[in-house]
């Protein structure tokens, strides 16, 4: 294919979502959300009466979001291929994988540093892990937008976009006095 922007659109394996419909997206809403109750978790347990189910809470959340991360990232390398080299919208979305391997791996350490000590509130050193480790994630997700919704990676093309803006009314029935016979 000659255009690298229609390129960028197909997918280069039906393990990336069909044309149109690509999975990431809707892949990386897993890591997001775990990784959000997470805080919400670690924050949670300094006034829960009883943090520890809190601080275990938190800490499968996390591990959850690794397992989420590592599916989005499988789908998310796949649609990176399609990107051509070179590109702004390439370089973009180097950025963007690093950024979220970087938090990836910043949360799979504070499952490790979290694994052994499950009980009390969560200590302030892996609430700030967590905090910075999301704003990395708010940054990476923010240039995930760019590349979906500026650069138009793996959404379909204008012309395929238009198709929802027809409209397929039945034209208006001629009346009686329009010169149609009852």
């Amino acid at each position: 294919m000659d255009d690298p922007q229609q390129q960028s659109k197909r997918p280069v394996s039906a393990l990336a979502g069909g044309y149109g419909h690509p999975l990431h997206p809707i892949l990386v809403t897993v890591p997001i959300g775990a990784w959000v109750g997470s805080l919400v978790f670690d924050i949670a347990s300094h006034v829960a009466h009883d943090p520890d189910f809190l601080a275990k809470g938190s800490l499968w959340l996390i591990g959850l979001g690794v397992a989420g991360a590592l599916a989005a990232a499988a789908t998310g390398f796949l649609d990176l291929l399609a990107v051509p080299p070179g590109t702004r919208a390439f370089r973009t979305a180097l950025v963007h994988m690093s950024l979220n391997l970087t938090v990836t791996l910043a949360y799979v350490g504070g499952f490790g540093w979290r694994l052994g000590d499950v009980t009390g509130p969560v200590a302030p050193g892996r609430i700030a892990l967590s905090a910075v480790a999301l704003a990395g994630l708010a940054v990476s997700g923010f240039l995930g937008g760019r590349l979906a919704y500026r650069y138009g990676v793996r959404v379909a093309d204008e012309n395929t976009q238009a198709e929802g803006f027809t409209t397929n009314r039945p034209a208006p029935r001629p009346t009686a006095d329009q010169g149609e016979t009852p």
